[in-house]
């Protein structure tokens, strides 16, 4: 145990004794959340204040000061960017961990992924093996907002536009421009397709089986992680670390995949034994390792959109 709580007893004592953790940007309904906080609070009897659910990853950085969380889950670019805001501290499964998806300080660790997805109802049209089959007639489309705000919407831009692997930004604005002009790029309560993070696309589809089904398409295996780290001016910094050690163990991740997120202690939770199984089967089935955008090919990426999203589609 790290940050001088000695043993995990000491750390869940002291944390105890703090009382309330301060999580943001954790809306209840996204990949389990509302089971994890629930069952932190109740294992460890510490009171969870939810901050802004609803916040996206800079936001939670630029509210932090009025806010005071103690911890965040962001976006890797973002924690990448702003670094220096957070408390170091490696969890004991540190290890299992891959090294592409943690600060080698431990500033930030992924803690759940996902994969870019297609979402359809089965009912009205074919099942899309690729973005292309998109643009056949029957299909009215929507993303998970607008790419110039929302990060989702963005990548889902983003996993439109891959080739060989290698995202070319104007290759996805073009598939959606061509929808646009032709009426069938839409809101998502109009449409019969959406394009959106697997997670969420796979628990409507737990919920209405007949009539949503989800497929991660073949030749854009676009991936993302959500990191966590610990503020540096966290009000409760025993809690923080204690919640961090929850949300990476074996328990934790295990709830966070019943959201169908994808644990990143996956892989070493299978050779173990102890990732649910069953569960895990209930994921959709991906194509092959995720591609994840460097942050250079990120960020150009954005200021492409940034230049020709609204000129383009609108």
């Amino acid at each position: 145990m790290k940050a001088g709580f000695g043993t995990m007893e000491r750390l869940a004592e002291t944390a105890r004794r703090e009382g309330e953790l301060n999580v943001i940007g954790l809306p209840r309904d996204w990949v389990n959340f509302g089971e994890v906080i629930d069952t932190f609070a109740d294992k460890y009897d510490i009171k969870v204040n939810q901050l802004e659910p609803g916040a996206s990853s800079a936001r939670e950085l630029d509210i932090a000061p009025k806010l005071r969380p103690d911890v965040f889950d962001l976006t890797m670019d973002v924690a990448v960017s702003r670094a220096d805001r957070f408390a170091p501290y490696k969890v004991q499964g540190w290890q299992d961990l891959p090294d592409h998806v943690k600060d080698p300080a431990g500033a930030w660790y992924a803690a759940y992924g996902g994969y870019m997805s297609i979402g359809y109802d089965p009912r009205a049209v074919k099942p899309p093996a690729t973005f292309a089959d998109l643009l056949k007639p029957g299909y009215r489309v929507a993303l998970d907002g607008d790419p110039l705000r929302s990060a989702a919407a963005f990548d889902g831009v983003m996993a439109a536009s891959l080739r060989a692997g290698v995202p070319k930004p104007d290759q996805g604005v073009a598939l959606f421009a061509k929808l646009k002009q032709e009426g069938r790029l839409t809101d998502p309560a109009k449409a019969n397709v959406i394009v959106a993070w697997d997670h969420l696309n796979a628990a409507r589809g737990a919920h209405h089986p007949e009539a949503w089904k989800v497929t991660i398409p073949r030749d854009s295996a676009l991936g993302g992680y959500h990191v966590q780290a610990v503020s540096k001016a966290a009000p409760h910094p025993a809690a923080a670390r204690l919640w961090q050690e929850f949300l990476f163990s074996d328990e934790g991740q295990n709830l966070l995949q019943k959201g169908f997120a994808r644990p990143a202690r996956g892989e070493a939770m299978l050779m173990k034994g102890t990732l649910d199984a069953e569960q895990a089967a209930k994921l959709p089935k991906a194509p092959g390792p995720p591609v994840l955008m460097t942050i250079p090919q990120a960020d150009a990426a954005k200021a492409y959109i940034k230049k020709e999203w609204a000129k383009s589609v609108g």
